[in-house]
């Protein structure tokens, strides 16, 4: 299991994390956004003096085969070995790409993980899951690898625009419905349009415990870490079907994931219904949502049959009989996911 610390002091721990890590090439790895944005507030170091800066494009199109190959390249030109090290300074794509690079060149090199969005703070830089979107699907190439580090300073919320801030939230959301009732309220009360990032923070620190008590009870994803899959079946199908046209972001997919397991939820598990009104509410009104048709059901289907959790060919959900009440493991038949499509398109 990786360390995570929450940090006040962004260079001083990079440089402590740097040092308890002895290599002989260091490696930086941004996308376009990230260095121009972020790689100002640590470049100038003296831990990174020396290092090698690698660059890749910005956003989840670049999530790719060719990007990861590039990567592989320039950590073999610049005479990277098994002993080098890479530290990802960037978004959930940044950190999954890069941690999969790492954890593939020389069969494996330590990495370091310092997330940049609220995103990839609360989701895609704490666990271990690495990997790349492949043949249309998300994140379809990967392996679990956990960083030897993982740096989160709520610094860089200052560097993301409204649109991110929500993306990232989206995951805070499911963090507080697999918890408890005080932590998804303080959620749903917050004001997400103007946000005091002391406060979101702190809730920030809350999201990561709860990801890490569950990942530590279950690091390959064989139980109960299921339940940081809420939304998300339905979420990467909406993010696969949006990628066909105008990309969405990730946080947005799950939030629109999370009202139809919601409902699902209701239905199944015995979810409490005026719980799932107020959610799907705060939803609406943040995230508004993605238009979809009857006629776009079996490509929905049809991306749903194709999610990693998935066994024996049944699609695999994890629901919520009440706040923090799990589910794991449940299944749902086509024409359940389509009256669950029909609840969704009726808020459009």
């Amino acid at each position: 299991m990786e360390g995570v610390i929450i940090s006040k002091d962004i260079r001083k721990e990079l440089t402590d994390a740097i040092a308890r890590c002895p290599h002989d090439k260091l490696f930086v790895l941004t996308d376009t956004t990230t260095r121009e944005l972020c790689l100002p507030l640590v470049e100038n170091l003296p831990c990174l003096a020396g290092a090698h800066h690698i660059t890749i494009g910005a956003t989840d199109r670049y999530k790719t085969l060719d990007t990861l190959s590039s990567v592989w390249t320039l950590l073999g030109s610049y005479g990277g070995t098994r002993h080098s090290l890479m530290v990802n300074l960037g978004g959930g794509m940044v950190t999954d790409l890069g941690g999969f690079a790492a954890s593939t060149f020389k069969r494996g090199i330590r990495y370091i993980n310092i997330p940049t969005t609220l995103l990839s703070m609360v989701d895609a830089s704490v666990g271990g899951k690495t990997g790349i979107n492949f043949n249309g699907l998300k994140n379809e190439i990967g392996v679990f690898n956990s960083p030897t580090t993982v740096i989160i300073d709520t610094l860089f919320l200052k560097t993301l625009d409204q649109e991110n801030i929500r993306s990232g939230y989206a995951e805070m959301l499911k963090h507080g419905l697999i918890s408890d009732e005080k932590h998804l309220s303080s959620l749903l009360n917050f004001d997400l349009e103007n946000p005091d990032l002391m406060e979101l923070g702190e809730m920030v620190g809350r999201s990561v415990e709860v990801k890490e008590k569950i990942v530590e009870a279950d690091p390959l994803e064989h139980g109960i870490r299921k339940a940081l899959n809420l939304g998300h079946t339905v979420g990467h199908a909406f993010e696969s079907f949006a990628l066909k046209s105008t990309p969405v972001l990730h946080g947005y997919a799950v939030a629109w994931g999370l009202i139809c397991e919601l409902y699902l939820s209701c239905v199944k598990t015995g979810f409490p219904t005026d719980k799932m009104r107020q959610c799907v509410q705060f939803i609406k009104e943040h995230y508004g949502l993605l238009p979809v048709t009857c006629d776009d059901y079996p490509t929905l289907f049809d991306f749903m049959t194709h999610d990693k959790k998935n066994t024996s060919g049944m699609i695999n959900f994890t629901l919520l009989s009440s706040v923090g009440g799990i589910e794991i493991n449940q299944t749902a038949g086509k024409d359940e996911i389509y009256e669950m499509l029909d609840f969704y398109r009726e808020g459009l």
